[in-house]
């Protein structure tokens, strides 16, 4: 499966954040901070759940509290970087030199002790997204698609193609994860997570129509986005 945490897109283009903190009021409130910003949230309230999001999503970055129910974040930095350069900033209530020293010594990009300042957080997320190491390219093609996140810009057999941002998010998810399943509920988790309590459960269904038509040579028996009844939908693969 292809991974993409390093791709650095433009201004507005669309990033993955994984927010690993077990107080919900709070990480909503992360969400919420950020919200205006092009930006898709998925939320972990401890170290199992964020493992297993990881497992099936890529993220351009992660911020990460210390203090977890299941176990501690350095240790989950630690064996992170043993793998993944993504970049992390540490949110946590520790706020001695030595945990600092401890997790920038262990590959955190920056580190943020609460209480904090919503507003330096975000300065300090585009801060960290920016400075993250740029790949070759940030254009994909597949087939006759030429997808550029980074720029906004998506075509088919060299024709424009205009995709709304929901379908972007979609989009992205879908690629960088082509071959697996998503489910239902991640798929929504990871799109409509910026602040909502409630999604329309008939939403994702139309989103995926919406793009189907867009992409699709015939959407009735789409090529690539496949549904996977019972399940979910998956980026099939040749």
């Amino acid at each position: 499966m292809p991974n993409f945490n390093n791709l650095v897109q433009e201004a507005g283009a669309i990033k993955t954040i994984l927010i690993i903190e077990d107080d919900l009021s709070l990480s909503n409130g992360i969400s919420l901070a950020l919200k205006d910003s092009e930006f898709a949230f998925v939320q972990a309230q401890d170290l199992r759940s964020a493992a297993q999001n990881m497992g099936n999503l890529s993220f351009d970055l992660i911020i990460l509290d210390i203090n977890l129910p299941d176990g501690n974040g350095l240790d989950f930095l630690k064996k992170l970087r043993q793998s993944s350069a993504v970049p992390v900033i540490i949110l946590t209530a520790n706020d001695l030199e030595t945990d600092v020293v401890s997790g920038l010594e262990l590959g955190a990009d920056d580190y943020i002790t609460k209480p904090f300042s919503l507003m330096i957080l975000r300065a300090r997320v585009n801060a960290c997204l920016r400075k993250s190491k740029p790949a070759s390219s940030d254009t994909l093609q597949i087939d006759s698609f030429l997808f550029s996140f980074g720029r906004m810009e998506f075509s088919k057999n060299g024709v424009p193609l205009e995709l709304s941002k929901t379908e972007q998010k979609l989009l992205r998810i879908l690629i960088e994860n082509r071959g697996s399943t998503l489910t239902r509920a991640q798929l929504v988790d990871s799109i409509w997570t910026n602040g909502a309590e409630y999604v329309d459960e008939n939403a994702l269904s139309v989103t995926i129509k919406r793009l189907r038509d867009k992409l699709e040579d015939t959407p009735s028996s789409p090529k690539y986005i496949k549904t996977i009844y019972g399940t979910g939908y998956t980026w099939a693969l040749k």
